[in-house]
């Protein structure tokens, strides 16, 4: 007879469950942007003659160009070698940082935020966690845009939500479709969730539509969710309005970090805020779900919030419009030369973030399945990668990220321009 590690003994099957297999995780980590890019990657013939020119992730600081300003990266080794911040910090952050995040995100506001409305989390991506997992309840539905940043819908899937998707329209500058929101809306919707400047789409929202939304919000008694992780890395026409701004309309929990504005994602210091002048979420109690569900989470690094106050400080306004102006130059860049590249359109020029979203048109391009054949065949015989629309809703779109130094951006559109030119269907 068989042994389980005892002489005689019956061997019985592990109790290990197989759920991790299959089920709500095994579905919300297929939509991971990585997972995409992986896939496309895998097309890629990585001992080619050419470099492999990547133009779909959304990390900036591949690029030399987009590097951190030195205060940042002072202050980091100052708090290091202060040796005060190596033991573990308040779970909802050490207090001098909540207080310089709360007077960084006021200077934009028409109240002040105090440090027990922040709440410090390991960057933006663990404070969405926290907001889904917090607003959460049985039989719930969550507002998300489309497209979208993935990571709501893959949390959203795992904490049993549905998901309901309200349009953005190209035409439109990306402005959310306000009509199809209140045709959504039940009374089981907990929020609506607004990114702004956007990922994906390089949209920044005007004053106007922004109290739109505020009022469609309130008319349908949701709080609204807004992600402002690109916070004034906005450089056309119209400058970056917070949502918070509207607060007294509507509350607003607010979810940012210094990832991308200072160029570190790597650092995973991020924030919640709560903008609530009026007390409704508080008489509802949010602060205290967020309370109780980051005692049972990790912070972020004690030393990166040590170096928070200096970090926000110290950093000169030349960096920030330094940084401004590559993007904008970037933009540019890629917007004119998308508009030279048959079987590609451009609805909207970028005005912030890092990103723009290019339409397919698969009518002038032969042999094409789909986005993600257009972006896998790209990767096989041109080497450069860009984010295929499904894996943000949008099916026959791309994301391609113009964060990245001119000579590559060029090399790269050149390259998607040959690949479009000679798949183009032969006119009858």
């Amino acid at each position: 007879m068989e042994g389980n590690g005892v002489a005689g003994a019956p061997r019985r099957p592990w109790r290990i469950s197989r759920s991790s297999a299959g089920g709500p995780l095994a579905s919300a980590g297929r939509m991971s942007i990585r997972v995409v890019l992986d896939r496309v990657f895998s097309a890629v013939d990585v001992f080619g003659p050419r470099p492999i020119l990547a133009v779909g992730n959304g990390d900036p600081t591949a690029c030399a160009s987009f590097w951190p300003p030195l205060e940042a990266e002072e202050a980091v080794v100052e708090a290091l070698r202060s040796r005060k911040h190596n033991g573990y910090s308040p779970s909802v952050g050490v207090l001098p940082a909540r207080r310089a995040v709360a007077e960084y995100l006021s200077r934009d506001l028409p109240y002040q935020l105090s440090p027990d409305d922040i709440y410090l989390t390991s960057g933006c991506c663990q404070a969405i966690e926290v907001m889904i997992s917090v607003l959460a309840r049985p039989g719930s539905n969550i507002l998300l845009p489309k497209p979208g940043f993935p990571l709501y819908e893959s949390r959203t899937m795992f904490s049993n939500l549905e998901a309901r998707h309200f349009n953005l329209i190209p035409e439109q500058g990306w402005e959310a479709d306000l009509e199809a929101v209140e045709a959504l809306a039940d009374e089981n919707t907990i929020a609506m969730v607004i990114i702004n400047p956007s990922n994906p789409c390089g949209s920044v929202y005007s004053h106007d539509h922004l109290a739109k939304i505020a009022e469609t919000a309130r008319k349908l008694g949701i709080i609204i969710i807004a992600d402002e992780v690109y916070d004034h890395l906005a450089f056309g026409n119209k400058p970056f309005i917070p949502m918070g701004v509207f607060a007294d309309i509507v509350p607003v929990i607010t979810v940012g970090s210094i990832s991308k504005r200072w160029l570190v994602p790597g650092w995973r210091l991020g924030w919640i805020a709560t903008c609530d002048p009026n007390g409704i979420l508080k008489e509802a109690k949010v602060d205290k779900s967020i309370e109780s569900y980051i005692n049972i989470t990790n912070d972020p690094a004690t030393f990166i919030q040590g170096a928070v106050p200096q970090i926000i400080a110290n950093t000169k306004e030349d960096y920030f419009n330094k940084i401004l102006n590559l993007l904008r130059n970037s933009a540019d860049l890629c917007y004119g030369k998308i508009q030279e590249i048959r079987g590609i359109t451009c609805p909207h020029k970028p005005e912030g973030s890092m990103f723009v979203m290019v339409k397919l048109d698969l009518s002038c391009l032969d042999g094409m399945q789909d986005d993600l054949d257009f972006c896998c065949k790209l990767a096989k015989e041109e080497s450069v990668i860009v984010l295929p629309g499904c894996a943000l809703g949008m099916k026959d779109w791309i994301r391609i990220t113009f964060a990245s130094d001119v000579p590559t951006l060029e090399n790269a559109l050149e390259r998607i321009k040959s690949f479009c030119q000679r798949h183009a269907k032969v006119e009858a």
